[in-house]
């Protein structure tokens, strides 16, 4: 980041377009060439065809920092606050733009890198957007001590020693407990990681072994679980059409006094869902409301279906659901549901967040391979518990199966690509974090002002 800053201090709002578009490409083809793997390995794509696409969605992406760099170097850069201040409201500013822009891609944001260190301090109060603000502004500091005239690098030792007690603050955050631990006994979990790949997920002939495999293994989660979770999409067809098998279920479940949560496709009327549902012992169903363009529903369906196998994927014609859905109530719990690819919304995870005892999300990663996705996606979901003072359950049909703990780190978790059982215990909590209650606005509002700041501030102390 330092040595993007300091590239763009000299250079031209075209230049800073090329260089920003550079960037931005380059780290998006290293950090989601997961992307291949899901189009090639199990999207039907061709090697020939596969790459090329992979490598438009990257540059395409890029397009996002391009332009952050052509508007730094055109109308922020002026100055030391702009050097410093608005290089870091505009990257943050950036970020945002990506995580709602044509459905959203929130990946990858600088804010992650920190889960582990002092600066995870600071997520309930500013949230991922926040420690993004401060490691851009880390860079843009360093960058401008290094290439700023001697009678002005003072300024810019100040703002690396200003962020360098910020870390230093985030040691004594990360010990303030933001929520209280619940009066409710703790709910012992059992989870269900199936393991099916994606290739003979929605193979006919493997509907019926899908079925047994779920209710054998959860036979084995019954007498132990309050509450057993299956992951997203477990049963490859719409619930109406397995009805009758989950009728039985729901009796084996009421048999040992249990709960079912399962991710399962639905239909209302004319709009089929991506859904989560409580099955057994509660009630509620939640219809995934962030869809994942191309793999959920496909962009402009009418002129690209049947092109290539890609855009022709099972389940890929699902519908959004409504905004104002309610959380799914087990046992006397209220459970803040996500779906897949949601849990990287971060606000979208705060406003359900409030009022619940537990955050939950399901998954099928199966599309990622053995690639970086999966860490990934477990990493963002690491963070939502963080910023939200809430534990997390995440099942997965092949991983990452896991239980994390309202600090961000994983409890307990089984292996990858293995099929198998989670079994742990949960606990409720209270209360609500800054980030909960306010979500990203605060520094949102803070880095349009910044930049709007920079833009006209006076020139007194140009750089």
């Amino acid at each position: 980041m330092a040595a993007l800053a300091a590239s763009l201090n000299s250079a031209t709002a075209k230049q800073g377009f090329m260089l920003g578009w550079t960037f931005g490409s380059a780290s998006f083809a290293t950090g989601v060439s997961w992307v291949y793997v899901a189009m090639h390995d199990f999207g039907g794509t061709s090697v020939a065809l596969a790459i090329p696409m992979t490598a438009l969605f990257c540059i395409g992406l890029g397009l996002v920092p391009a332009l952050f760099a052509y508007i730094y170097c055109r109308w922020v850069r002026d100055g030391i606050a702009g050097k410093t201040l608005g290089f870091a409201a505009m990257w943050v500013l950036a970020e945002w733009l990506r995580g709602w822009i044509f459905t959203g891609f929130p990946w990858l944001y600088l804010g992650y890198g920190h889960l582990h260190t002092a600066m995870a301090g600071w997520s309930p109060v500013i949230g991922v957007y926040g420690l993004s603000f401060w490691v851009a502004l880390s860079g843009a500091a360093i960058a401008f001590s290094i290439t700023a005239p001697a009678q002005l690098k003072r300024h810019g030792y100040a703002s690396i020693a200003a962020c360098l007690a910020l870390f230093a603050l985030g040691f004594s955050l990360q010990n303030n407990e933001w929520t209280t631990a619940d009066a409710k006994p703790p709910l012992r979990i059992g989870a269900v990681q199936s393991n099916i790949s994606q290739e003979k997920k929605w193979a006919y002939t493997q509907y019926w072994a899908t079925l047994e495999q779920y209710d054998l293994a959860s036979e084995e989660l019954w007498p132990d679980s309050d509450l057993v979770i299956w992951p997203e999409a477990a049963i490859p067809t719409l619930y109406h059409n397995a009805l009758s098998y989950f009728e039985y279920i729901a009796e084996r479940a009421e048999a040992n006094n249990s709960a079912l949560i399962t991710g399962v496709p639905t239909r209302t009327k004319e709009d089929m869902h991506n859904s989560v549902m409580v099955i057994s012992g509660g009630e509620g169903i939640y219809h995934k409301q962030r869809l994942v363009p191309f793999g959920e529903y496909v962009p402009l369906a009418h002129y690209l279906r049947g092109l290539i196998a890609f855009f022709d994927l099972p389940m890929s014609s699902f519908n959004r659901g409504d905004p104002d859905q309610g959380h799914l109530q087990v046992k006397g719990w209220q459970l803040a549901p996500s779906i897949c690819y949601e849990i990287a919304y971060p606000d979208l995870v705060a406003q359900s967040a409030r009022h619940s005892d537990l955050l939950f999300t399901i998954s099928n990663d199966a599309w990622f391979g053995h690639s970086i996705g999966p860490d990934q996606h477990m990493q963002m979901a690491q963070m939502r518990a963080l910023e939200n003072g809430r534990e997390l359950i995440r099942v997965t049909s092949t991983g990452i199966t896991a239980i994390v703990d309202h600090h961000g780190n994983i409890r307990t978790r089984i292996p990858s690509f293995t099929a198998g059982n989670l079994k742990g215990v949960v606990h409720a909590r209270s209360g609500t974090t800054p980030y909960t209650r306010y979500g990203s606005t605060p520094i949102i509002v803070l880095c349009f002002g910044l930049v709007i700041s920079a833009r006209f501030l006076r020139r007194s102390n140009p750089a």
